[in-house]
């Protein structure tokens, strides 16, 4: 009987099972992207500022953070597959929300719906970890998280070529039928995972306090990603202000930067099993100097197209890399706990994002191109003073490499 419960409570990591997992995160985290490369044509649709019409990508950055800090945690008290088929629902009913919205400030809130509801690819990543065994672990997340990179760069061409010909409202009404699609493949082909935690919800949000307060690698972590996903949220929002600005490129264009950008999804894989064999530590502070020379690339790069190409595949490698390392650090704590300490991490993540996204656009404004190359360049200098100040103890390494 106990062998009967110990399989249903962790079913097998098939390669099946794996490539659904990753196909769906691609697909659903390209939900929060899609606006960016589109931010210029809908400014213009509802005469409106470029910082207002920049509230869209916000806010569905914000949305995501709610959705994971509110929801996420559930997955470790309720079946997960279940869990998801709800919230599947409300992605499809946002997506259709967003496309009808006729005023800017339903499209915002549109949007932070849409962002709250597509946060599946965090239960998701998780899962992925929990089937894994131990010694692939790490190797496993970084197909996923691959998944995950290609699916935010390739949203943005998707959503660029889309617009182009058909108009901004037809890439979400698009989306909504991927999003039906994976909404099946996920009901007929994802295991099921028993929960573990057996307490109400104030409990279960209570512990995220705990997690916080006794696990420093959780919090470095956190605040080591926030920081890099505030640089990478800096740029690929206002790229598009810059190629209309300077070379009076369409959101076409700017979306087939994520073309050029998915290179750096090349290395979710590499990081992945370097991960599982490298101190983790070592490996963030060579992934963070990444970031830190693709804007130092991007400030000399204002009207060379090749010049944003070189610091684009530098800057995803970078963060894609980093995020790899953090997940593999904060995933082999408490397994237990791996739903709410994935929530701790990403909700500070996206709230990273988030305040990239208004800061780049908010220095537009006055300071344009090398504005956005300012905070990118601080926010790098930050993060790195940061991961140096807090060196590990020896007595920490076997932690990195589980």
């Amino acid at each position: 009987m106990t062998a009967v419960s110990a399989a249903r409570k962790h079913p097998e990591l098939t390669p099946l099972t794996l490539w659904i997992m990753t196909i769906a995160t691609g697909l659903i985290v390209a939900n929060l992207y899609y606006n960016q490369p589109l931010l210029e044509e809908i400014a213009r649709t509802f005469h409106t500022s470029k910082a207002k019409a920049g509230q869209v990508s916000m806010l569905t950055q914000l949305g995501y953070a709610a959705g994971m800090f509110f929801l996420a945690p559930l997955a470790d008290m309720l079946k997960r597959k279940r869990m998801m088929m709800v919230i599947f629902a409300f992605i499809v009913l946002s997506l259709l929300l967003t496309a009808l919205s006729q005023s800017i400030n339903l499209l915002i809130f549109a949007s932070f719906l849409l962002g709250a509801s597509s946060m599946i690819p965090q239960l998701l990543v998780p899962m992925a970890a929990h089937l894994a065994k131990p010694s692939e672990r790490g190797k496993k997340i970084g197909v996923v998280m691959s998944g995950l990179l290609i699916g935010i760069l390739l949203s943005r061409t998707f959503s660029g070529v889309i617009s182009e010909y058909l108009g901004w409202r037809a890439v979400f009404f698009i989306a909504g039928g991927i999003m039906l699609v994976i909404w099946g493949l996920i009901g007929l082909f994802l295991p099921e995972v028993e929960p573990d935690h057996k307490d109400g919800y104030r409990q279960l949000m209570a512990s995220l306090i705990d997690l916080v307060k006794h696990e420093p690698k959780l919090r470095l972590a956190a605040l080591r990603g926030a920081l890099c996903f505030a640089c990478f949220s800096a740029f690929w929002t206002t790229i598009v202000f810059l190629l209309k600005q300077n070379f009076n490129l369409g959101s076409d264009v700017a979306g087939e930067f994520g073309l050029v950008g998915a290179f750096g999804a090349i290395a979710a894989g590499l990081m992945g099993r370097l991960s599982d064999k490298m101190d983790a530590y070592k490996l963030s502070g060579f992934t963070l100097l990444l970031i830190l020379m693709s804007f130092v690339i991007f400030y000399f790069s204002g009207h060379s197209i090749v010049g944003l190409v070189i610091g684009v595949i530098i800057l995803d490698m970078g963060v894609q890399a980093t995020h790899i390392s953090n997940q593999s650090i904060i995933f082999a704590m408490k397994p237990e706990a791996r739903n709410r300490i994935n929530t701790i991490y990403m909700v500070a993540y996206f709230l990273g994002g988030s305040a990239g996204t208004f800061f780049a656009t908010q220095l537009w404004k006055n300071y344009q191109w090398n504005g956005v190359c300012a905070i990118g360049t601080t926010l790098s200098v930050i993060t790195l003073i940061i991961h140096f100040a807090n060196h590990p103890k020896p007595v920490n390494k076997q932690v990195a490499i589980q």
